[in-house]
């Protein structure tokens, strides 16, 4: 018979530094986040220089599937509150490759910018690819794309709902943290609402919007109309 899981709040105590939230996690096993009892331990704890700013990355393992999520963290945000604070979902076609279909690699390259820009924030890394379908599953929805589907309605004909992402993992890390509240740069309303579920306290949400280009004006405008997405269905394209 296994051993009881504690409450995720009673063992997850506040630190001084980063680096000591590896020793803290080291047995860490908490009743979990969310329908699927998500728990997640910080494993590692690293100087980032980028090109943005120089930040702090804290690597999460997580007891659902053994994949590993990151925090990117400037300035200091232990026990912190009003942080802004990024949630950013693996694209691996627009993150490394420069895809054009999307505005992920732009998301991300002015969510770390704006972190960077304040006393504090954190940007959280989730291992969530093609809105939590999966890559192959990804490249399938574009497929169906090229012959006329939107992204939801390709979502749909692979069997899967519009958006699969489940923020009960983000919810954690932001404990595992000890922020004590955030300042949410999203256009989306489920992740406000899935964060506030799991009793992260959401002070204001802050746009994060993307000029369209001509290859993601449709892909924009869905997330507009169909996702919910707060954001212009029609914005001003790059030149």
């Amino acid at each position: 018979m296994s051993a009881q899981r504690t409450p995720c709040t009673a063992s997850l105590t506040p630190v001084a530094r980063l680096e000591d939230l590896v020793e803290r996690d080291r047995n860490h096993d908490c009743e979990g986040f969310g329908a699927q009892r998500i728990c997640v331990r910080v494993e590692a704890v690293a100087d980032l220089p980028t090109r943005f700013g120089h930040v702090r990355v804290v690597a999460f393992w997580n007891n659902r599937d053994a994949k590993e999520h990151l925090a990117l963290v400037h300035g200091d945000v232990l026990g912190a509150k009003d942080v802004v604070t990024r949630l950013h979902s693996e694209c691996l076609t627009g993150d490394a490759l420069g895809s054009l279909r999307c505005d992920c690699r732009e998301q991300l390259g002015a969510g770390l910018e704006r972190i960077c820009a304040e006393p504090r924030g954190v940007l959280l890394y989730l291992r969530q690819e093609g809105r939590g379908i999966g890559l192959l599953n990804k490249i399938r929805a574009y497929s169906l794309q090229d012959h006329g589907l939107d992204t939801v309605d390709a979502n749909l004909a692979l069997g899967f709902r519009d958006d699969e992402r489940d923020y009960a993992i983000a919810a954690h890390m932001l404990a595992s943290l000890t922020v004590g509240s955030v300042r949410l740069l999203t256009n989306n309303p489920r992740k406000i609402a899935q964060l506030e579920q799991h009793g992260i306290v959401v002070r204001d949400r802050l746009p994060h919007v993307i000029p369209a280009n001509t290859h993601n004006r449709f892909y924009l405008e869905t997330k507009a109309k169909r996702s919910g997405h707060l954001i212009d269905a029609d914005p001003p394209e790059r030149g």
